[in-house]
Formats: C-alpha cells, structure tokens, sequence
C-alpha cells in the first residue's frame, strides 16, 4: 500500500521534515476517528529515529486494550529513501509485523513524496480476523495521512526551512 503525493519543497527539506519522527507519526498522536478517539505516546531512543540502527516505539490504548510496536531504521539515505520496520511481534489490531518508509524524487516544481507500507496480518485470532477485514483500510488511512499531512503543512508553511539536527 501506498500514497503518492506532490509536495512544493526541496527533497533535501522535505526528507529533513519527515526525518523527525514526531512529524510523520502524528496522526497516532492525536485522537482521531480511525483511532476510535485515542492516540499513541512515542518513545525514542538517543537517535531519535534518525540514524540507521535507531530504535523507536508507540504505545497506547484503544477502548481500554493496549496496543504497541517496537521499531528500527533500516535505510536512511537522504534525502532519498527512509525505511523501518517492526522488531518482536507487535501488539496491534489489524495489521501484524510491517515494513514502511518514505521515498523523495526531486522534481522540476518540488519534490514527490511517496509513502509506504507492507504488512503482514496479525498472527492470532481475533486480530487476524480484524486484519483480513480492515489491515487494507488502515494502511490506506495512515500512508495517505503521513502523505498528506507533510504536503498540508508545506502548503501552508511556504516550503520554509526544516532545522536540521546533525
């Protein structure tokens, strides 16, 4: 599953912008109908998600059940290509292990963003059963919000400079 999307902003920007995990992740942070009103707190280690090795998580509650997912960079080659994955099994309802990232192409007005991931279906019912109905959905639902919250705030920000971090 992914989410393609034009963004008027320089690769080397727009991959400093997605870099900071707390940008590409909020919609898990805050409440939202997809996540039937709760959200999820992240945690990260001293790479803060952007070095190759780096680890990070989510944790949370959905209508009283805990749900998380402990992740690792696996790529990062910026401004390019962004990759991560699930590390153990992650406790989540639809979707089971996953892989996901970001690719950036510069072109001539800007930059195009493409979001993706690939997953597997959790390994125990009920969540399987979960997953064969809705893991689709979901993976729809958080690729094109990551897409498109990153082309949102560089329309309305007017491709200003990212800060980098080192």
């Amino acid at each position: 599953t992914e989410t393609i999307v034009g963004i008027e902003s320089a690769a080397e920007t727009l991959f400093a912008y997605l870099d900071d995990h707390r940008h590409l992740g909020a919609h898990m942070s805050t409440s939202s109908w997809m996540m039937l009103g709760s959200k999820m707190d992240y945690e990260f280690d001293a790479g803060e998600a952007r070095l190759i090795g780096s680890k990070f998580g989510f944790h949370g509650k959905i209508l009283g059940i805990a749900l998380s997912a402990e992740q690792v960079v696996t790529i990062r080659t910026p401004p390019k290509l962004k990759v991560w994955e699930t590390i153990g099994a992650p406790n989540l309802w639809v979707i089971g292990r996953y892989r996901m990232g970001f690719e950036i192409v510069p072109e001539a007005r800007g930059s195009r963003l493409r979001v993706f991931i690939e997953y597997d279906l959790p390994e125990a019912a009920p969540s399987r059963w979960l997953g064969l109905i809705f893991a689709n959905a979901y993976a729809r639902w958080c690729t094109g919000r990551m897409a498109k919250d990153a082309a949102r705030y560089f329309a309305t920000a007017g491709a200003q400079a990212v800060p980098s971090t080192g």
